[in-house]
């Protein structure tokens, strides 16, 4: 994809005019895979932003995103094309009924594009208008099988339609592949792609992004959520919040109109926070003391007080 950016700096430019705050190896590794034409593999936690990183970049090139999500079972013709059989089967019974016969040159019409339906992988290949960008969204939860396929299609960004032929991108789009790393995607793949790990941010760096997106939020209460939160993914949770959670919570008590920080403000909106009932129940525990961990947590790093919200 032809880009206008001249060096990683106008990446990091572009992604903080769409509310997207990258590193510098972040925007080096979008700015490279661009130049030099290679898909980037994306690998973290979930909510970390990879997905939303993607969807900044098309915004700020002025394409159009095309998002193919992976789930388990995922095959070929979900990703690629399928054909519109009851468009075909009307389109037989209208030539049966003009007195057309079964033939050569009615089967190359019904196995023509007009009947064919564009599954994402091929809506990017031959997109209507300028190339896309193109986002494989959680490919871990593929097989090795549909692996392979996208490593064929994504080396020369051409497929076979056996009915029509072979169809080749004019202009390759920008591509992301995203993993949760739920399990380990093939070698094969990943020497194909750029690579980049998206951890957890800094603290600076989350509460920069919530100020961003929460800008009626004191200063105050986006420091004592932030540090609530990266607090609490040092606890042995099932599932860590990510910064999707981050901002999900501060925007919670922007509508609620909280002020400050107290034990029942946290409690009451911890379901912003926390997805899993178990982890929520271990926060709420009591422990020896009469206190819950929440209360001990909330406690040890100053958003509150025995008695006093902070």
């Amino acid at each position: 994809m032809q880009v206008s950016w001249e060096k990683p700096s106008d990446v990091l430019v572009d992604l903080r005019s769409q509310g997207y705050l990258a590193d510098t190896a972040l925007s080096t590794a979008v700015y490279l895979s661009a130049k030099m034409n290679v898909p980037l593999f994306l690998e973290g936690e979930p909510g970390v932003g990879k997905t939303a990183l993607a969807l900044s970049v098309a915004n700020a090139v002025h394409r159009p995103l095309i998002r193919l999500q992976c789930y388990e079972g995922i095959d070929r013709e979900s990703a690629l094309y399928d054909w519109n059989y009851p468009r075909q089967l009307m389109h037989v019974r209208l030539a049966e009924s003009f007195g057309r016969s079964a033939s050569a040159d009615l089967e190359d019409e019904l196995y023509s594009e007009r009947f064919l339906i564009a599954r994402p992988l091929l809506q990017a290949i031959m997109p209507k208008g300028p190339a896309p960008v193109l986002l494989i969204d959680e490919i871990d939860r593929s097989d090795d099988e549909f692996e392979a396929f996208l490593l064929e299609v994504l080396s020369e960004f051409q497929v076979t339609i056996p009915e029509i032929g072979s169809i080749r991108a004019k202009e390759s789009p920008l591509v992301f592949l995203t993993s949760n790393r739920t399990r380990e995607v093939h070698e094969a793949l990943k020497r194909r792609c750029l690579y980049q790990w998206l951890g957890y941010p800094s603290f600076e760096r989350e509460l920069a992004i919530v100020s961003q997106v929460s800008q009626t939020l004191s200063g105050t209460l986006a420091q004592s959520l932030v540090r609530l939160v990266q607090r609490l993914r040092q606890e042995p949770l099932h599932k860590a919040p990510g910064v999707a959670e981050t901002l999900n919570w501060a925007r919670a008590v922007e509508i609620l109109s909280t002020t400050r920080l107290s034990i029942d403000s946290v409690e009451e909106t911890l379901g912003c926070v926390l997805k899993y009932h178990e982890d929520i129940e271990r926060l709420l525990a009591s422990g020896t003391d009469g206190a819950t961990k929440l209360q001990r947590i909330l406690t040890e790093i100053g958003i509150v007080d025995e008695s006093h919200p902070v």
